[in-house]
């Protein structure tokens, strides 16, 4: 079968996050069980923003077994990336599927024309909150009225997909306001295992962390909550628990990282924070491996993926309980949950888990069994390639 994976960024853009992985998981374990993939992307590159084009990236590149076609971006608005000439790279390709992740994005109304000319069944997955991601309502006026435009748009490509995969019942239920429930498919998220391998290298010595750590990986924006830690770790900071650890901030700026650097110097708690600006993936692999345990105090996240990649290392986490956090993380299962907001209570589940290593251990190891059983790549791309093949015969 030919498959068309759409996804706004690929590699090497991996500061991109969660779409970009899963599109480079399907394509790599789909292509491995013989079929035909190419991912459709963009020239973004690797750097320490999302506005980074490279022309002299490759136009089409082969990773494995699987297929990258990138075409350049002309214009930007925030993350919404316009390049016209991926409309021609799917038409001249034609193939069986197009599947697009990022409903919100220009490479989804090229998947969704497409699709509309060629007769291809479109399959489309979010992954972006369709109507309830905060910069809806904290986004400014032109933002606000892009996305008001924008709508019918959207509205026009879910019509026009075939299935509709969502990660968890949170986002079936955001998409049943505008498909019908049987063209609705869950198929939760996985990792990669293969590609979750430490290095030899000592973490720790890299980065002169003389102390235990507990980590934090993410984009540097509002929406993910490094604020509500910053004020947790200054509760915590003239506790006895926290004479011998720090705490580490991994990620790459998304235009909170000049307000992240001042509010730790305003709370004074320097000697308890190392911020790891743009890292390398193996890094946050060998981080993984080496912490205590990870924090994720998002104010918003629909399936994330970074829970599921600590449970590899059999790391648990605590999260806030908000929106689809909890289809992933389970309070007192595989993590603790708190409130959103409530750097107070976070606080308190640090200490839980620093005065308690079983429960810590306890927790990771069920993580880490959820992911070795279901939450991995191989089975979300099986269960995926089940729906390709069903929609590809049902076309013909």
């Amino acid at each position: 079968m030919k498959i068309a994976l759409v996804c706004p960024a690929s590699l090497p853009a991996i500061q991109f996050g969660g779409i970009l992985f899963l599109c480079v998981d399907l394509a790599r374990e789909i292509s491995d069980l013989g079929h035909n993939v190419t991912i459709y992307t963009t020239n973004l590159d690797f750097a320490n923003d999302g506005t980074t084009f490279n022309k002299n990236l490759p136009k089409k590149e082969k990773i494995q077994n699987f297929f990258i076609k990138r075409s350049h971006v002309w214009l930007r608005y925030s993350l919404f990336y316009v390049n016209p000439g991926m409309y021609f790279q799917l038409i001249k390709d034609s193939p069986d599927v197009i599947h697009t992740v990022g409903i919100k994005s220009f490479q989804s109304l090229i998947a969704y024309l497409v699709s509309k000319k060629k007769g291809i069944p479109l399959v489309i997955s979010d992954q972006g909150g369709l109507t309830t991601h905060p910069f809806l309502e904290t986004s400014g006026t032109l933002k606000k009225f892009f996305y008001k435009i924008q709508f019918p748009i959207i509205k026009s490509i879910i019509k026009q997909a075939t299935i509709i995969t969502v990660p968890n019942e949170y986002e079936k239920n955001i998409f049943k306001e505008f498909k019908d429930e049987n063209k609705i498919k869950i198929i939760s998220n996985g990792i990669n295992l293969q590609t979750l391998i430490p290095s030899e290298k000592n973490f720790k010595e890299k980065f002169n962390l003389n102390y235990n750590f507990i980590l934090f990986v993410g984009r540097f924006s509002h929406s993910k909550g490094i604020d509500i830690l910053l004020r947790a770790i200054n509760l915590l900071k003239n506790r006895q628990e926290l004479k011998n650890l720090k705490f580490v901030i991994m990620g790459v700026d998304f235009g909170y990282q000049e307000k992240m650097y001042k509010m730790i110097n305003e709370l004074n708690i320097e000697n308890f924070v190392t911020v790891i600006r743009n890292p390398e993936r193996i890094d946050v692999i060998d981080a993984y491996r080496e912490c205590e345990f990870l924090i994720l105090p998002s104010r918003w996240e629909l399936s994330p993926l970074v829970p599921l990649e600590g449970f590899a290392f059999k790391k648990t986490i605590i999260s806030t309980d908000t929106d689809g956090i909890p289809y992933t993380v389970k309070n007192n299962i595989n993590g603790l949950l708190f409130q959103q907001e409530n750097f107070m209570e976070l606080s308190n589940l640090i200490l839980e888990l620093l005065q308690n290593p079983e429960k810590r251990n306890n927790l990771g190891e069920t993580g880490y069994q959820m992911v070795m059983d279901e939450l991995n790549s191989k089975v979300m791309s099986k269960k995926t390639l089940d729906v390709y093949e069903t929609i590809s015969k049902s076309s013909n």
